[in-house]
C-alpha cells in the first residue's frame, strides 16, 4: 500500500485534532511532503537495482563460459523444441510411423502454457531491445 493513498485519512484525523484551517493545511501539506519523499526514496531503491540488475546481464552476457552467458539462449531453444515437438513432431511422426508399417503408442503431450509465457516474454523483451537498438539507443 502506498503511504500516498493514506493521506485522505490522515487528513481527516488532521482535521479532527487541529481545529485551525491554517494550522490543519500546514500539518496536511507537511504529511504529503513526508509522504512524497517517502514514495521517492522507494522509487529510487527500485530504479538502483534496476540499475544493478542491468548491468549484471551485461557482464553474464559477456562472458564466454555458456554456463553463465548462455542460460538465456538455452532456454529459447528448449521453449523452441517444445513449441516444435507440440506443433510438428507429435502430430506428424505418428502418422509417418504408421504408414511404414509400425505400431506406434500415442505420444506424450507437453503443456506449452507455461513455456509460452516465457518464451513471449523472452521475445517481448528481445523485441523491445531491437526497437532500441533501431532508434539509435544503445
Amino acid at each position: 500500500m502506498s503511504l500516498l493513498s493514506l493521506l485522505p485519512f490522515v487528513g481527516k484525523i488532521i482535521e479532527k485534532i487541529i481545529p485551525d484551517p491554517v494550522a490543519a493545511a500546514a500539518a496536511k501539506q507537511a504529511a504529503f511532503d513526508s509522504a512524497l519523499k517517502g514514495e521517492l526514496a522507494y522509487l529510487e531503491a527500485d530504479v538502483r537495482l534496476a540499475i544493478g540488475q542491468m548491468e549484471i546481464n551485461k557482464e553474464e552476457a559477456k562472458d564466454p563460459s555458456l554456463f553463465k552467458s548462455g542460460w538465456r539462449p538455452g532456454v529459447g531453444w528448449l521453449c523452441l523444441a517444445g513449441f516444435a515437438y507440440m506443433a510438428v513432431v507429435r502430430p506428424i511422426l505418428p502418422w509417418v510411423l504408421t504408414v511404414a508399417g509400425l505400431d506406434v503408442p500415442p505420444l506424450p503431450a507437453i503443456d506449452t502454457a507455461e513455456i509460452g509465457a516465457l518464451l513471449f516474454g523472452m521475445l517481448g523483451l528481445g523485441g523491445m531491445r531491437t526497437a532500441e537498438r533501431m532508434k539509435g539507443k544503445a
